[in-house]
């Protein structure tokens, strides 16, 4: 079996949509050349439309979607300030970890794993916070947050969301659910590498951003005038021009297809994965009505796997079939699977691949 013959259903990087990796081999342009200049607008523009915003800042962020975390943190706190941040899973402990490393105090608010954020909790844990922070789809329990239910209680607080596993799979309308500052990565439901973070910022937290981020690479400052054109095109850092390039073709063939349609495939997808599980002996982890279509996480019960070790049913999944599940992280290491039907990889076919690999394996 060859690398190509991989199935990626991981919570990590998908299969690509066929469109974003044909793009990578385009001839290489200079990042301030007028044809790659028009090619990132027109990115951002589609990033729009995702994020279903009118925010003018809004562009890929060099770096994988942790560097979008530490831009959408770094230059918008820092000493004196205090940041809420829902903790319900792995990512949620990471926003921690950023806010106080800028020096901001952090106010975690931790949920059992398995749940959702409990907006009135954030809401009690201090009573004029800088930030309010939460994760919309956690990749390491497979839940989804209310997002809405925080934006319309945020008042003078901004709200930053992690949009990692939702982007592009799940419903997300920035602008309408309050969200001053989003970000994303792009090897999820986008269907393209890693490499990129999207990131969109509201005018009314580009008011509030840092005169001096603890980041210069991230500067939002620097970043601005070289995304949203406001003046002359300002040297920052040389941009990643295939990955942007790759980007532009993903969020094309998203487009194509439809938002709507899309979104409606990732469900549809989503929903028979999970029953496909249960048909096998398998336990939905996720609180019920809060469980991600692009993710599913599935409990493994005692004696289900017989003589077998979770880790050797992965292991065999990838050399056997070629197909690569993610384990569980945390306190539900070995106790969890994690499985992506995310961007091209949100296919009916997968579904029934792995039900059939698994009762191979399983007998």
């Amino acid at each position: 079996m060859t690398l190509t013959d991989r199935i990626l259903m991981g919570p990590g990087p998908c299969n690509p949509y066929p469109e974003a990796v044909q793009a990578l081999g385009r001839p290489m342009l200079g990042h301030l050349d007028p044809e790659f200049i028009s090619l990132l607008d027109e990115t951002n523009e589609r990033l729009r439309i995702v994020f279903q915003t009118k925010n003018a800042l809004t562009f890929p962020v060099s770096g994988t979607g942790s560097a979008g975390m530490e831009a959408a943190i770094v230059n918008f706190v820092g000493p004196g300030d205090t940041a809420v941040v829902a903790v319900n899973g792995v990512f949620g402990g990471r926003m921690v970890d950023v806010v106080q490393r800028t020096g901001a105090t952090a106010v975690a608010v931790d949920h059992e794993w398995g749940q959702p954020v409990d907006v009135k909790r954030m809401l009690a844990a201090h009573n004029g916070p800088t930030m309010f922070a939460m994760v919309h789809a956690e990749t390491s329990t497979g839940v989804e947050s209310d997002v809405a239910a925080m934006g319309a209680v945020k008042g003078d607080a901004l709200l930053l969301v992690d949009c990692v596993t939702s982007l592009g799979g799940v419903d997300l309308r920035v602008d309408e659910w309050g969200v001053d500052i989003a970000y994303s990565g792009t090897q999820k439901c986008l269907g393209v590498a890693p490499g990129l973070a999207p990131l969109t910022v509201s005018n009314r937290a580009i008011a509030r951003i840092k005169s001096t981020p603890q980041s210069w690479y991230l500067d939002l400052n620097m970043i601005a005038s070289y995304v949203t054109g406001s003046g002359a095109r300002a040297y920052h850092h040389t941009a990643p021009i295939s990955m942007i390039m790759s980007l532009h073709a993903g969020l094309g063939a998203v487009l194509d297809e439809g938002l709507e349609q899309v979104r409606e495939r990732h469900q549809s997808v989503g929903d028979a994965m999970k029953d496909a599980m249960v048909d096998l002996g398998f336990e939905l982890f996720a609180a019920e009505g809060h469980r991600l279509a692009p993710l599913s996480s599935i409990s493994i019960p005692d004696g289900r796997l017989g003589s077998l070790d979770e880790a050797t049913v992965r292991s065999r999944l990838l050399a056997d079939h070629g197909i690569e599940i993610g384990g569980g992280l945390g306190p539900v290491a070995g106790k969890v699977w994690r499985i992506g039907t995310m961007g091209h990889s949100a296919r009916h076919r997968n579904v029934t691949l792995l039900h059939a690999a698994l009762s191979e394996i399983l007998g």
